[in-house]
């Protein structure tokens, strides 16, 4: 396993995807719902994610290509979305990129309030966009462009995996996490995360410019 490239994508991974930063959000859109439910919720949004991972790292190049997008154009369009939600972080703003915007609130129907009561919140909006969003998505078809070789390939492939798992676990223990984690040391993990993400970003949208803009350099 290539352990360089391994903690390069753990770092942005982790920070785009961070399951302690969606667990408050999880806490407040099922402190209707008893424990066992939340439960059943969590394994649901665990199951949605990582079919989305799994499509997304193996035909995301292919979709992109298909638009006639080259990985270096979408790594800084990726690093710009990030850059934006990193900044979201920092300032303690909500991350609109990865929530539904008041309009689409705004616009739910009955129909949309009867699938909530059944659990229909497990894919929309907590899978996507809250846990999936467009952050991941260019996290993860950028690293997946970028592996070349199997020791890179197996390394995006145990990351993704230990991330997924640590988030199903996060969110099926919910209920007991969210009365150890402070509301100070969920703001401290946020800043920290935009901090690390809002560097990785950067990299991202130079190493792009670099091949795009070859006279930079």
């Amino acid at each position: 396993m290539d352990l360089a490239f391994a903690a390069r994508f753990l770092g942005a991974f982790f920070a785009i995807m961070n399951p302690f930063v969606t667990l408050p959000i999880f806490l407040s859109m099922t402190a209707d719902r008893t424990v066992a439910e939340q439960r059943s919720i969590a394994l649901q949004i665990g199951t949605y994610s990582t079919v989305m991972c799994l499509v997304i790292a193996v035909a995301g190049n292919a979709i992109i290509g298909f638009f006639g997008i080259s990985i270096d154009a979408f790594r800084v369009a990726g690093g710009l979305v990030l850059l934006g939600i990193a900044f979201s972080m920092l300032n303690g703003h909500p991350i609109t990129a990865h929530e539904r915007g008041d309009h689409e609130k705004s616009a739910d129907s009955a129909a949309d309030a009867a699938d909530d009561a059944e659990g229909g919140i497990a894919f929309y909006p907590l899978t996507f966009p809250l846990v999936v969003g467009p952050g991941t998505i260019a996290t993860l078809i950028i690293y997946a462009g970028q592996a070349r070789g199997v020791p890179e390939y197996v390394a995006f492939g145990l990351i993704t995996a230990l991330l997924l798992a640590v988030l199903i676990v996060v969110l099926y223990f919910a209920a007991s996490i969210g009365r150890l984690l402070s509301a100070r040391m969920r703001v401290v993990m946020t800043r920290l995360m935009g901090m690390i993400l809002a560097a990785i970003a950067v990299g991202m949208v130079t190493a792009g410019l670099k091949i795009l803009l070859p006279g930079l350099t």
